[in-house]
């Protein structure tokens, strides 16, 4: 009997019906599902489960999960299952890249809409009933085309690989920053390894952060990094807030230093409402949705039972993480930084 432990964080409204569980059951006669919505039931279902599925499993439970081979995290990012124990153990760890490459893609070009036409600052003039189109042209880097600019995207993931495709598409140039400059990106003009991050940034005209986060890629974007940007480019992030140093990134948006910018991820989150962020006219702030589709949790499910399948048959699961370098690489390394 293999038992599967679904723990479903209660604010994320992601449930197991009834009628999935029925199905995979049905499907895998060897296998029985258990959902878990409240912690404090979380601990005595570990001791049996083969499997455990959520966002993250929680460190205090893992010592008591002696049967657990397989964790699945319902996110690409894999961060919060790192802790020593599990690292250092035989458990294997999957997470759900992939599922992004449509959703993260489209929310940048969202935001570089938003910035190359100064939205956010027609929306306050919006508030304010104040027609004042000077104001909007001329706010921050100005009124700007994106067709004929320069992007950087850092990270070669699924989500880096796609926003290379569309900013390509639209007539953009791209240039992208990977682990592995000798491979190649679809849309990409060039490929540079880190050691190059400075010259990249001095070259675009925006800089999209699409990067997992490891040992490499905590604080990369630092007071160095945002000095070579140049004063009218745009930063985005959509990959973790841990690789941006705030304080920095405050000071160089308060003085100018670079045009604006826009972040979906953030450390900590939710985001306190004291922080800077809130109040700097040039920077758009979304809560960490840029990963959000309605088709999401199917998505989630669908790569779940493929793997559940490969599991039961003893066969090689996707996405597994490589718990060395914090992220997952399929044959296709699809979440290569």
């Amino acid at each position: 009997m293999k038992v599967v432990a679904f723990f479903h964080l209660k604010e994320v409204r992601w449930a197991l019906s009834d009628e999935d569980r029925a199905r995979l059951e049905g499907r895998f006669p060897g296998v029985r599902v258990q959902v878990i919505e409240d912690e404090a039931e979380l601990g005595p279902a570990l001791t049996e489960a083969d499997v455990f599925v959520g966002w993250h499993l929680p460190r205090a439970h893992f010592a008591a999960a002696r049967c657990l081979r397989w964790v699945h995290t319902a996110s690409a990012g894999v961060e919060a299952n790192l802790f020593p124990e599990l690292v250092a153990s035989a458990v294997i760890l999957t997470n759900s890249t992939g599922l992004h490459a449509v959703s993260i893609p489209e929310h940048v070009l969202g935001q570089m809409c938003v910035l190359a036409r100064n939205f956010h600052e027609a929306v306050r003039l919006q508030a304010r009933a104040e027609w004042n189109r000077f104001q909007v042209i001329a706010f921050g880097g100005g009124v700007r085309e994106l067709r004929g600019g320069c992007v950087a995207v850092l990270g070669a993931g699924a989500i880096g690989r796609n926003v290379a495709r569309l900013m390509a598409a639209l007539g953009m140039h791209v240039r992208v920053m990977r682990r592995d400059p000798t491979r190649p990106v679809p849309g990409a003009e060039a490929v540079i390894g880190p050691a190059a991050l400075h010259a990249l940034l001095t070259w675009a005209d925006w800089v999209v952060c699409a990067l997992p986060l490891t040992a490499e890629t905590r604080g990369l974007i630092d007071a160095a990094a945002l000095r070579a940007m140049r004063s009218d480019a745009y930063l985005l992030n959509v990959g973790r807030g841990e690789t941006l140093d705030d304080t920095a990134l405050v000071a160089a948006l308060r003085a100018n230093a670079i045009a604006g910018a826009a972040l979906d991820v953030f450390e900590p989150e939710p985001l306190p409402a004291d922080h800077p962020y809130w109040s700097l006219p040039n920077l758009v702030v979304t809560p960490h949705v840029s990963g959000y589709t309605p088709n999401y949790f199917q998505r989630v499910l669908a790569l779940f039972e493929d793997n559940l399948a490969r599991f039961v048959d003893g066969r090689p699961l996707r996405n597994v993480v490589d718990k060395q370098l914090g992220y997952a690489r399929d044959s296709d390394e699809t979440s290569e930084s």
